[in-house]
């Protein structure tokens, strides 16, 4: 009797460790198989364009996961409707891995951890000078150089206000704040680097004052509806990255509507001091994420980027490649959001 007890305490102890075994969900961050993997991008290009550039992002993930050890049988890709709407998803798990700018993951590194920092093409030109990247255009990318940070250019357009204050710049003269005042901006969302922090930090250095001291200011649900906006001289003044006009030179006329090409038609006013690059971030609240998928992902991606198929993918974001990252790597931007916050 005592060795059939034996027997069936020993039965029940193995039923219990292959059920263990059998709890694939990834519901308790420790399994090896993952049933749905989430991730996130920013709307900083329209979200159809994006949807259709990373659609292979969902094959060659699983792809590159199984080779760290991970079945996963479903990647799920969106677009938030904002850049603040994927911080506050990776914030609350409801989503894994969000590709984000340094901007964001400080204003919600609460809840997330940067994992990787993008590289991207150095470009022709990287100065301080505004006058520098009128004289030098069309800007393009050096293919032997890669570059971990890049800048926001303040951007006038072919209005006849753009116009007055691009020939000021290149004429070698100052613009005052009433220059600025007086012309209609349109500027991204407060989380977005090149879209609204370093210009307001540009403008706090050279004039004392915020973004939110324009007279005449508009908020863009993407870089492509500023650049509609600018064209058509609903704005006189956008806010971009360094390299927007090559990611939109061949929207101008056709989609936006411009009557020049992109470099005849605008100038840069403005440049601020160097931003670091976008983020890989994951979720800190995400039921399936732990230091191994951290470290899974990180692999992941880097050698997707080395791939033919990886780069075409994350070309939507001007990414070149991708190397590991530290929280410290953004304590700019964690500065630049308490100077914001001062200034509301």
């Amino acid at each position: 009797m005592k060795n059939k007890l034996i027997m069936l305490m020993t039965a029940m102890l193995a039923i219990g460790l292959l059920a263990g075994c059998g709890n694939n969900d990834g519901s308790n961050g420790s399994s090896k198989e993952i049933k749905e993997l989430k991730v996130s991008f920013v709307p900083s290009k329209d979200p159809d364009e994006i949807i259709t550039a990373t659609e292979p992002l969902k094959e060659l993930l699983k792809k590159q996961l199984a080779e760290e050890g991970y079945t996963v049988d479903s990647v799920k890709i969106d677009v938030g409707t904002s850049y603040e709407a994927v911080g506050e998803a990776l914030s609350a798990g409801t989503t894994d891995i969000g590709l984000i700018p340094g901007g964001t993951y400080a204003l919600y590194d609460d809840g997330a951890d940067v994992i990787l920092t993008a590289t991207r093409k150095a470009l022709s030109i990287d100065s301080d000078n505004a006058k520098d990247w009128n004289d030098n255009k069309p800007t393009t990318g050096l293919d032997t150089e890669q570059a971990s940070y890049y800048r926001s250019l303040v951007l006038a357009g072919p209005s006849p206000k753009g116009k007055e204050l691009a020939a000021k710049v290149n004429n070698g003269e100052e613009l005052t704040w009433d220059d600025l005042n007086s012309a209609n901006w349109a500027v991204m969302s407060t989380s977005s680097s090149a879209g609204y922090i370093y210009p307001t930090l540009w403008l706090k250095d050279k004039y004392g004052k915020s973004l939110t001291d324009l007279s005449k200011i508009t908020t863009s649900d993407s870089y492509g509806s500023s650049f509609a906006r600018l064209a058509t001289e609903q704005a006189d003044i956008i806010v971009v990255y360094a390299d927007a006009r090559r990611d939109n030179e061949s929207k101008w006329q056709s989609d936006y509507k411009g009557k020049g090409t992109i470099w005849e038609d605008t100038n840069v006013i403005g440049v601020t001091s160097p931003i670091y690059n976008d983020t890989i971030s994951v979720s800190k609240k995400s039921k399936i994420m732990n230091e191994d998928l951290k470290k899974a992902l990180q692999d992941a991606f880097i050698a997707i980027a080395g791939t033919e198929e990886g780069k075409k993918v994350i070309a939507i974001y001007s990414h070149e490649g991708y190397k590991v990252a530290q929280s410290s790597d953004y304590d700019d931007e964690r500065e630049a959001q308490e100077i914001i916050k001062s200034m509301k």
